[in-house]
């Protein structure tokens, strides 16, 4: 099921880190990676560190909060690369604080790039997938949504965060109904910590929220429920893609897999 040879996969947040790593792989499987990215730089340089090795990659400025960047985005892919078969809404960030101290603006851009940049994407990409090929059967297509282990359970100070990352859910197991009888399967991928810039970032800012050293934010709230002491790395979430991304029928569509080291079970 390694197979993706002839694929086009496009994935979003792929300058860097989780998105980065997952592009890389399913280039390894074959793919065509488009990656798309606020920072055109960084997706510039990742895609011609792709094409150096052999694969086939192009950069794409993408906003995912702006309908018409993301239109355009999808738009120009399908142009350079004959289409999107996988889909991997990835782009995010993160800000912490208590509720009654989290500024409105800073909640209505969580929800914007996690939710809006999920939905802009998937509509823009649907309209191919659903398409009927040279076979006269629709061409369907793969979705898949980085979530978190915080798609399925709280944490203290991650109010936009949660509530975004279940959202998805939602929006995953809507397209897989919708989409089903147009073979479009839909996915949710759900990291424990991955030890990326985004989350060195919340080291310090939780140590001073809830008063406790760096080295125990580490040890006893992003590691100590793991049954290995070990952070989710960047190639356990890129291999879980990889696999679903591959995967042949609608067999596990509309569910969430959850990559945490032990750090949540469900």
């Amino acid at each position: 099921m390694s197979d993706l040879n002839g694929k086009v996969a496009l994935v979003t947040g792929a300058a860097s880190g989780i998105g980065l790593e997952i592009a890389r792989h399913l280039a390894t499987q074959g793919a065509a990676v488009a990656i798309a990215d606020l920072n055109l730089d960084g997706a510039q340089t990742a895609a011609e560190a792709l094409k150096a090795q052999g694969h086939q990659a192009m950069a794409v400025a993408m906003d995912v909060t702006s309908e018409e960047q993301v239109n355009k985005g999808v738009a120009d892919v399908i142009a350079a690369l004959g289409g999107v078969d996988i889909l991997v809404s990835n782009a995010g960030i993160q800000i912490v604080n208590p509720i009654e101290n989290y500024n409105y603006a800073d909640w209505k851009k969580m929800l914007a790039i996690h939710l809006d940049g999920a939905f802009l994407t998937t509509k823009a990409v649907l309209p191919y997938m659903y398409e009927n090929g040279a076979d006269g059967k629709p061409r369907g297509g793969v979705v898949i949504y980085t979530g978190s282990v915080h798609s399925h359970e709280a944490s203290p100070l991650k109010s936009a965060y949660v509530t975004a990352k279940h959202g998805l859910l939602g929006l995953s197991r809507t397209l897989a109904k919708e989409g089903g009888k147009k073979n479009v399967k839909s996915y949710v991928v759900c990291p424990g910590f991955v030890r990326t810039p985004l989350v060195d970032k919340q080291i310090p800012e939780q140590a001073k929220e809830l008063g406790i050293s760096e080295d125990e934010v580490i040890s006893r709230v992003m590691l100590g429920n793991t049954v290995d002491g070990i952070f989710t790395t960047v190639e356990d979430v890129a291999a879980t893609v990889g696999f679903l991304a591959a995967y042949p029928t609608a067999a596990m569509t509309g569910q969430s897999f959850i990559v945490s080291h032990g750090w949540h079970m469900k």
